[in-house]
C-alpha cells in the first residue's frame, strides 16, 4: 500500500528523532557513529524529500491529529502544496549535506567529541521538518523552539572559544524575542477565530477562517512579519545572523543559512496568504521596503568582508531580502486583485527560494571544504587554491556564478522573474506605489551588480593568484563524500537554472492555492524550450539555448587551446620590469573593495590607520608602513548596543540582592509576603 506524503514526512522525522536517541549509545566509536548517523539522516532527508514532491505535484492537503499534546489540544499536523515544497527545500538540501557530513565531522576526530554535533543535528532536521507540518499554533511553537535550540547548540558546539558562545547567546536572544512576537500573533489571531474564553481557535483551520477587524488584522501581521523576520536575518533585525553563521560547524551553516531561513519565509508566507489573507497593499509596501534595504545592505556588508564564512552570512542577508522583495510585490498585486502579476511575483519569491537554499548551501560546504583543508577562513590569507583543490575550485566556480545571477544557472531564473514582475506591473492606483516600484527595480538591479562584484572577489581571492599565507600549509583537496555533496548541489543548481518551465510547472499549485491565479499556462505557452511568464511578446527567455551556447563556447576555447596546431607556451606573467612577482603584490580582499568602500563608507564605522616604520640608516625612507583596517555594522552600535550595555548595568545592580546570607534571603520572602497580603 502506497503511503501518503504525510505519512512519509511523518516517517523522516520518526527516523531523525530515533538517530538522535541512539547517538550516545556509539560515542565510544566516533568513527562508526558518523557513518551510521549521517548516512540514516540522509536515508532520512530523502523520504522526506519525496514526500514534499509528491505532496506539490499531487496538490492535495493531507491531514493527521495526533493527541499526545496537553488535555483538549492535541497537535494538528498537516501537509498542503506550500508546506510540501517548503519540505522539498529542507530536505533535499539536507540530503546533500548529511553526505558531505559523513567526510567533514570526521576532522573533529581526537579533537572533541561529535556526538553533541550528531544528536543535536538530527533534531535540528526534525525541528524544521515539524515546524512545516504543524497545523496548529501550539504544535507550531514547539516545533519552533525545538529547531532555535538545537541549533543554538550546533552554533556552540565548539564551545572552548568565547566568540561561539557569544554569537550563541545572541543568537538565543534574538531567537526567543522573534517567538514571543509570534505567539502573540497566533494569540490575536485564535482570539478573534473563536472568542478568548476557550482554546478552540488555535488551529490554523479556525484562524484561516474567522473574521477579523482590519485594525486588529494589521496589528497581528505586524507582529508576525517582524518575529519572521528576526529569525530570517532582515535588516535591521539581521544582528544575530553573521555571529552565528560562522562560528557553527560548516554543515550547520549550509543548514542554517541554506534552509532553516526558509522556515522563517514560510511563516511570512503562510501568515500573510492563508491565515489574515492579504487585505491592505501597505503590508506588502512594508514588506517590499524592509526587502530593498536588506538586498543592498546585505551585499554591502558582504563586500567589506575579509573571513569567507562571514561574507556568505552577509550575503544571506541579501538573497532573504530579494525573496522579501517578491513577497512585497505579490502582496501588493494581490491586494488590488491583480491575480497573475501576483501569482508571478510569488512564484519568483518561491523560485529563489529554492536557488538560494541550492547555492548558499553549496557555497558553504565549499567554503567548509577550504576550512578543512587551509584551516583559514580569512580570505588575505588564502589564494591559488585552484592548482591545489581542483574539485572544490570548479564547483565553488559554478556556485558563485548561481550566486551572482549569471545564466544560464538558477540564480538568474528567480532574479529574472523579479525584474518581469516589476517591469510587467501596470500603473498602480496609488502615487506612492508608482514612485516605490521604479525604485524598487533600480535597487534590486544595483544589488546583482553588486553580488556579481563580491563574488568575483571570492573566487578571485580564494582560488586565484598566489598563496598569500605566512607559511606554505600542505592543503589537500577534500574527500570523496564531500564532493559528493558538493557535486550534487551543483547539479541542482545547473538543473533549476536549465529547466525553469518543468520547475514551474511543477510548483505553480502554490501560487493557485493562495492568490488563486497560476502562470504556468502562459510560461508554457511556447513549449519548454522557451520561458513566457505573461506572454511570449511582452518577455521570453530560454534556458537551455543559452546553456547550449555556453557549452559551445567553452569546448570552441578548450579545443583551440588544446590544439596541436596551436600549442599553449606558458612564460612567467608580465612584472612591469619589477624583476619577478610576489605574493605581496596582488590584490587582498581588502583592496578589491576598496572601491565600493570609498562610495558606500558613509554606511559603515570605518576605521583606518597606517604606522609607519622608520629605516635607522637611511630615515629619509620609510621602511615599511602597517595598515589596519576596522569594519563596525553601524546598526550594532546604534541599536544593539545600548540596550546590552543597559541589561549587564541593570544585572550588575541586582547582582548586589545576592548576599549569601539566609537572613537576608528570609527578609525578602517576608516583605514578599506582606506586599501579596496588601494587594490581596
Amino acid at each position: 500500500m502506497q503511503n501518503s506524503p504525510l505519512e512519509l514526512s511523518l516517517l523522516s522525522v520518526i527516523l531523525f528523532l530515533i538517530t538522535a536517541a541512539i547517538a550516545p549509545m556509539l560515542s565510544s566509536r566516533q568513527g562508526l557513529l558518523i557513518k551510521l548517523s549521517f548516512t540514516f539522516s540522509s536515508v532520512s532527508a530523502f523520504i522526506a524529500a519525496m514526500s514534499g514532491f509528491m505532496s506539490v505535484s499531487a496538490g492535495t492537503v493531507d491531514r493527521i491529529t495526533l493527541l499526545i499534546g496537553l488535555p483538549d489540544l492535541p497537535f494538528y499536523l498537516r501537509l498542503d502544496p506550500l508546506s510540501g515544497f517548503f519540505a522539498a527545500i529542507i530536505s533535499l538540501l539536507g540530503f546533500f549535506i548529511s553526505i558531505y557530513s559523513i567526510g567533514y565531522v570526521r576532522a573533529f576526530i581526537g579533537h572533541r567529541s561529535v556526538t553533541p554535533l550528531v544528536v543535536f543535528y538530527n533534531l535540528f532536521m526534525a525541528g524544521m521538518l515539524l515546524v512545516l507540518l504543524s497545523d496548529d499554533a501550539y504544535f507550531f511553537m514547539v516545533s519552533w523552539e525545538l529547531m532555535a535550540v538545537s541549533s543554538f547548540f550546533l552554533v556552540c558546539f565548539e564551545d572552548d572559544h568565547a566568540q561561539n558562545r557569544r554569537a550563541g547567546f545572541l543568537y538565543l536572544i534574538m531567537a526567543h524575542i522573534g517567538a514571543v512576537l509570534i505567539l502573540l500573533s497566533f494569540g490575536l489571531m485564535a482570539g478573534f477565530a473563536n472568542g478568548f474564553e476557550n482554546f478552540s481557535g488555535y488551529t490554523f483551520s479556525a484562524m484561516r477562517y474567522s473574521h477579523m477587524p482590519d485594525v486588529w488584522a494589521t496589528v497581528a501581521f505586524l507582529l508576525a512579519f517582524f518575529g519572521f523576520a528576526m529569525k530570517a536575518g532582515v535588516f535591521p533585525l539581521h544582528a544575530w545572523l553573521p555571529e552565528a553563521h560562522p562560528v557553527a560547524p560548516s554543515n550547520v551553516s549550509a543548514l542554517m543559512s541554506g534552509v532553516m531561513l526558509k522556515t522563517a519565509i514560510y511563516g511570512i508566507i503562510r501568515v500573510a496568504f492563508d491565515l489574515l489573507h492579504v487585505s491592505d497593499w501597505w503590508w506588502g509596501g512594508i514588506v517590499l521596503i524592509f526587502g530593498l534595504i536588506s538586498a543592498v545592505m546585505g551585499v554591502l556588508y558582504a563586500l567589506m568582508q575579509n573571513d569567507l564564512k562571514r561574507l556568505l552570512a552577509y550575503s544571506s542577508v541579501e538573497n532573504i531580502g530579494l525573496i522579501l522583495v517578491s513577497i512585497g510585490l505579490a502582496m501588493i498585486f494581490k491586494s488590488f486583485n491583480m491575480g497573475v502579476l501576483a501569482s508571478l511575483a510569488l512564484m519568483a519569491a518561491l523560485y529563489h527560494s529554492f536557488n538560494h537554499a541550492m547555492f548558499k548551501g553549496l557555497l558553504f560546504m565549499g567554503a567548509g571544504a577550504v576550512l578543512h583543508s587551509t584551516h583559514q577562513r580569512n580570505m588575505e590569507s588564502m589564494g591559488g587554491l585552484i592548482h591545489k583543490m581542483k574539485w572544490t575550485a570548479p564547483l565553488m566556480l559554478l556556485g558563485c556564478l548561481a550566486a551572482s545571477g549569471l545564466p544560464p544557472l538558477n540564480g538568474f531564473v528567480s532574479e529574472w522573474l523579479t525584474f518581469q514582475s516589476f517591469l510587467l506591473s501596470p500603473a498602480l492606483p496609488s502615487s506612492l506605489l508608482n514612485l516605490l516600484i521604479p525604485l524598487g527595480a533600480a535597487l534590486v538591479a544595483l544589488t546583482g551588480a553588486l553580488a556579481a562584484r563580491c563574488y568575483i572577489k571570492v573566487y578571485g581571492v580564494t582560488f586565484l593568484g598566489r598563496w598569500r599565507g605566512e607559511h606554505n600549509t600542505v592543503i589537500q583537496e577534500a574527500g570523496w563524500a564531500m564532493r559528493l555533496g558538493m557535486i550534487m548541489a551543483a547539479l541542482a543548481c545547473l538543473a533549476l537554472g536549465v529547466f525553469p518551465t518543468f520547475v514551474i510547472g511543477w510548483m505553480d499549485v502554490i501560487p493557485e492555492m493562495l492568490v488563486e491565479a497560476k502562470i504556468s499556462t502562459s510560461a508554457n505557452a511556447s513549449g519548454w524550450l522557451w520561458l513566457t511568464p505573461v506572454a511570449a511578446e511582452r518577455a521570453s527567455y530560454s534556458a537551455p539555448l543559452v546553456f547550449l551556447g555556453v557549452l559551445a563556447i567553452i569546448l570552441a576555447i578548450y579545443k583551440a587551446f588544446r590544439s596541436k596546431s596551436m600549442p599553449v607556451r606558458r612564460v612567467p606573467a608580465w612584472d612591469c620590469g619589477l624583476g619577478g612577482l610576489t605574493n605581496r603584490m596582488q590584490y587582498s580582499s581588502t583592496s578589491f573593495s576598496m572601491p565600493t568602500r570609498r562610495i558606500y563608507g558613509f554606511l559603515f564605522n570605518i576605521k583606518e590607520t597606517v604606522k609607519y616604520g622608520v629605516n635607522p640608516y637611511l630615515p629619509m625612507f620609510n621602511n615599511k608602513f602597517i595598515y589596519h583596517l576596522k569594519i563596525r555594522d553601524r546598526i550594532w552600535h546604534i541599536f544593539y548596543k545600548p540596550f546590552a550595555d543597559a541589561s549587564f548595568w541593570i544585572a550588575r545592580r541586582v547582582s548586589r540582592l545576592q548576599h549569601g546570607r539566609i537572613q537576608i534571603y528570609l527578609l525578602y520572602s517576608f516583605i514578599t509576603l506582606i506586599i501579596l497580603l496588601v494587594f490581596a
